[in-house]
């Protein structure tokens, strides 16, 4: 009789509206790099922290890395926008644009794709980062990006073009979340904070990096090496870096950024390799390190600024969001950087001993939780 006692008062709240069932919300990253999978980490994680069911896509590296981290929640296939890049450093650019056609195909596929999905899982809201097709205008969709300024090569006009046309995109989407902070004491500069912004509201969410900071257990003059990027670019540096490591006296450790890969690269007593270290390890290797050497990739920023550490950055060569961010960063004294083509272990970190850091200084004021928190109350279930 308890038993159906019990049903009796469920149904009559279900009746009622009282009971009602988990926010399902759908997240996304790009699949250019694992940047875009990592900086979406600590949004599953807060999404989490408010019951939410929490359902996520891709392929590939950005599958596999999601997969570690969140082992148990449901994921989708979705092809990605999978960019060829060039040999070389100067048709860079070139080669993307060549690409252009294939991009807007593959917005239109996963726009497609997504009126799909809504219409069989019945997801509440949707958070991209950085993938232009996932919008649907009878659900809120978030939009992420450091980029609402595109900075081509090609001068000041191409700004421009690039600018509508990401702009065209992002006034689709609810909202445009940027990973920075809305003051003149941010990131990313010009690239997150633009003289014209685009119609969708804009929130500047903070950091998003999935690192905690923690007591410090730095060794003196070890070195933290991250390999990350496009092919052939990574495979260039880390032979650099694979040349010159073994002549370095300390320690160090160093993570290609291949978390699919099943070559390795035998390590030493002083010298450790990984093809990729799950974000616990990495964290607790981040601490450690004396020395963070590694591409300007935004969400690598975040995760060293957010752990207030003495960086080295190296910009992709041809990638013009890099190469001003490092240029920013030199600029502000957050970080030493230099080119690919200058790269020489010694040399850069005797450089990087004389060089003055200044380490920003975060307070948490809960941007992220905050924008979280109004996106679910606008969510109807």
């Amino acid at each position: 009789m308890p038993a159906v006692k019990n049903l009796e008062i469920n149904m009559n709240e279900a009746a009622n509206g009282k009971l009602r069932r988990k926010y399902r919300i759908l997240v996304v990253p790009l699949d250019w790099g694992l940047g875009h999978a990592t900086r979406c980490m600590p949004i599953i994680k807060e999404l989490l922290a408010n019951d939410c069911e929490v359902w996520l896509a891709g392929e590939g590296t950005q599958e596999a890395l999601l997969k570690a981290e969140f082992p148990g929640l449901p994921f989708l296939p979705v092809a990605g926008y999978r960019i060829r890049y060039s040999q070389s450093a100067g048709g860079f650019v070139f080669k993307i644009i060549s690409q252009v056609p294939r991009i807007i195909s593959v917005i239109g596929m996963e726009h497609r794709w997504l009126k799909k999905m809504v219409k069989n899982h019945g997801f509440d809201a949707v958070i991209s980062d950085n993938r232009f097709g996932l919008y649907h205008f009878k659900i809120p969709c978030i939009f992420i990006t450091h980029q609402l300024t595109i900075k081509p090569p090609l001068g000041k006009w191409s700004e421009i073009i690039l600018r509508r046309w990401n702009y065209k995109y992002i006034n689709r989407f609810r909202e445009c979340w940027v990973p920075d902070f809305a003051g003149k004491d941010n990131l990313a500069g010009e690239l997150s904070h633009p003289d014209i912004n685009p119609r969708a509201p804009i929130k500047y969410v903070g950091l998003l990096s999935r690192l905690e900071k923690k007591e410090p257990e730095e060794i003196k003059d070890r070195l933290l090496i991250i390999l990350s990027g496009p092919e052939p670019q990574r495979t260039f540096f880390e032979n650099k870096i694979v040349n010159e490591i073994s002549h370095y006296p300390g320690t160090a450790t160093i993570v290609r950024g291949l978390p699919l890969s099943s070559s390795i690269i035998p390590s030493t007593n002083m010298i450790k390799f990984y093809n990729h270290l799950p974000a616990k390890e990495l964290n607790e290797e981040m601490q450690k390190a004396g020395w963070i050497i590694s591409r300007s990739g935004y969400s690598t920023v975040m995760d060293i600024i957010k752990l207030n550490k003495k960086s080295i950055l190296i910009p992709t060569p041809g990638q013009t969001e890099q190469e001003y961010l490092a240029k920013h960063l030199l600029q502000k004294q957050i970080a030493f950087t230099i080119g690919q083509n200058e790269f020489s272990l010694n040399m850069i970190l005797e450089k990087a001993r004389d060089f003055n850091y200044r380490f920003f200084q975060l307070e948490d004021l809960d941007e992220l939780r905050v924008a979280i928190k109004d996106l679910l109350n606008r969510v109807t279930p």
